[in-house]
Parts: C-alpha cells; structure tokens; sequence
C-alpha cells in the first residue's frame, strides 16, 4: 500500500525503517519493568507499529511535498521538513502514550493483560518519536540523494 501511495520503493523502505526503532523502544521498556513478553505486549506491538509508520508517512510525505515547491536543495526540504512536522509528530506519539498510561498504571483485576500492551507502546513510542525526528531525517538524505543534486 505505502508503495502504491508513494510510488517509490525507496520512500516504502524508508518509512519501514520505523518498525525496528519503535521496536527497540518497546523491548527495551519491557526489559526494564520486568514483564515478560505475551500475546498483550505483542498486541501492543503491533498498535505501536501502526504509530511509528504514521509518523514516518508524515515525515516522508511532508519532505515529498516540499520537494515539489521548486525547492532543490535536498538539505533545506529535509529541515524546512522537520521543523514543520516536529509538533505534529510530537503530538501524535504524546496523545497515543498518555492515553496508554491508565492502563500501564492499572493494579486492578486485568492489569496482568493491560500492563504489557500500554508499556510496550509508551517505552516504544519514547524511543520511537526521537528516532523518527532525528534518524528518519538523516536517512532520507542518505536515500534520496541520488534522485536530486543537494
């Protein structure tokens, strides 16, 4: 899908480089509260996934837009980029953790399943949201420079 909305194989595996750093997030914050891995947590996983492709779409979308105002320096498009898209991105990882907390704070009946899936996607999209704004940047540079001269 991302290929036939993109239209470039590139830009798909780029926005994909989001999966394995929201991953990272995620096992890491298993990690430390000690909780085990479980179908909840892979659950989690999956909807902290979905997320980190989003802001890669963002990201990725927004440079591509740039890229058609007659912009041909590849280095101002990927800052003018991030600039414009850090509070969108910020937002939208921020919304999605905080509305997981309740359920990463629960120590009612349930909170065994609750537990792993809020803190999969809160430590995930920790990691994730910096990644993204930082690494994601620096990869499309790398990517795209052989289609435009910077």
């Amino acid at each position: 899908l991302l290929f036939a909305s993109f239209r470039s194989f590139k830009e798909s595996i780029l926005i994909f480089t989001a999966v394995p750093m929201s991953a990272i997030g995620g096992i890491f914050a298993l990690y430390i509260t000690g909780i085990n891995f479980s179908i909840s947590a892979g659950v989690g996983f999956i909807c902290l996934f979905g997320i980190a492709v989003l802001n890669g779409i963002m990201l990725v979308s927004h440079f591509k837009l740039l890229g058609k105002d007659n912009q041909n320096n590849l280095y101002e498009i990927v800052l003018q980029g991030v600039k414009e898209k850090f509070r969108p991105v910020l937002m939208t990882s921020a919304v999605a953790a905080l509305g997981f907390m309740p359920m990463a704070l629960a120590s009612g009946s349930g909170a065994e399943v609750q537990k792993p899936l809020a803190t999969v996607v809160i430590g995930g999209l920790l990691v994730s949201t910096l990644l993204t704004l930082f690494v994601l940047p620096v990869l499309y540079l790398l990517f795209i420079r052989n289609n435009k001269k910077p």
